[in-house]
């Protein structure tokens, strides 16, 4: 575990909210680990305790990762609290330093998100709806599924098409999960939608934001679907990897952080793709889709398999 001044530390602004993020954020791109820690403690309020705070903190921090001005922001507010029951797995997470597979890395991420307080779900569902664009796309009823065979009846080219090399070329499941088997149906509105349809549209969205399948592009998706919906899951991975990198490997954290901001400019940038009628859509190239829908393809400030490079070289 780390030094127990940290984990106090980490753990008090979590419950707080104390600490202005652009301020952090610039002090964290000159090497202060302590105050990337600081940030990355307001971004684990955001995931686990109050999630109404998501735009406030990711905006702030953006803008002073970028060097812009940013107003004052209020994170003290509402009345979560962090369960007991987070930290002595989460710090342990945190210490782990062998290396894990996506799936058990993500399954681990998802776990710590079991521990949030009674009143949790309800408000994730609420913030979500302050968000431009998902009042209508939840008003568009349960996802109806996608299927391989009309992606296989879309021509060379198109959008369809792509997604459906997409699935097959990785291996990949068409829901990225079972939406069944984990009783989506059984949550709290709009939760269930909104759950949903990150399964549904994740591997979708890689291809129209023009993210890569790559761990870095990983970690700009999440910033990205985050940003355009508040997801919740995608809050809690960011705020961990970011605390992780900041307590345990700093020598990620400054790459760390340019991909999630960039990212979460990116799609607050972006109009809404929540709602949006893919089958509408299947047949037409992705460029013309991407101009149809007034999305830009994300610019990657490095190579997207930065990471897988390092590894083959035996450097990471």
């Amino acid at each position: 575990m780390p030094d127990i001044a940290i984990t106090q530390r980490f753990e008090s602004i979590v419950q707080s909210g104390e600490g202005d993020p652009a301020l952090l954020a610039r002090a964290a791109k000159q090497g202060d680990m302590t105050a990337a820690a600081d940030l990355a403690a307001l971004l684990t309020r955001a995931g686990w305790v109050e999630p109404d705070l998501i735009i406030d903190v990711y905006d702030a921090a953006a803008a002073g990762w970028f060097g812009d001005p940013s107003p004052p922001v209020d994170l003290t507010r509402g009345n979560g609290r962090a369960s007991p029951a987070l930290w002595p797995e989460y710090w342990a997470f945190i210490d782990d330093m062998v290396k894990t597979d996506a799936g058990t890395f993500t399954l681990r991420t998802a776990g710590l998100g079991a521990h949030v307080d009674e009143g949790f779900q309800a408000r994730a569902g609420q913030a979500s709806l302050s968000y431009p664009g998902v009042p209508a796309a939840v008003a568009q009823g349960w996802p109806e599924r996608f299927t391989m065979d009309e992606l296989a009846a879309c021509p060379d080219g198109s959008l369809g098409n792509e997604f459906r090399r997409q699935i097959v070329d990785n291996n990949f499941d068409l829901e990225v999960l079972d939406r069944d088997a984990l009783g989506l149906r059984n949550y709290p509105a709009p939760l269930d939608y909104l759950n949903v349809r990150i399964l549904q549209c994740h591997d979708l969205w890689h291809i129209v934001g023009g993210y890569h399948t790559t761990a870095l592009h990983e970690v700009g998706i999440s910033a990205f679907q985050l940003s355009q919906f508040g997801h919740n899951y995608s809050a809690q991975f960011l705020a961990f990897i970011i605390a992780k990198a900041a307590i345990r490997r700093p020598e990620g954290l400054a790459l760390l952080m340019e991909i999630t901001m960039g990212a979460w400019r990116h799609g607050r940038g972006t109009p809404q793709l929540l709602g949006v009628d893919w089958q509408d859509v299947w047949n037409e190239p992705t460029d013309k889709v991407r101009q149809r829908l007034g999305v830009s393809a994300y610019v990657s400030p490095v190579p997207p398999d930065l990471v897988e490079q390092l590894e083959r070289a035996g450097m990471a």
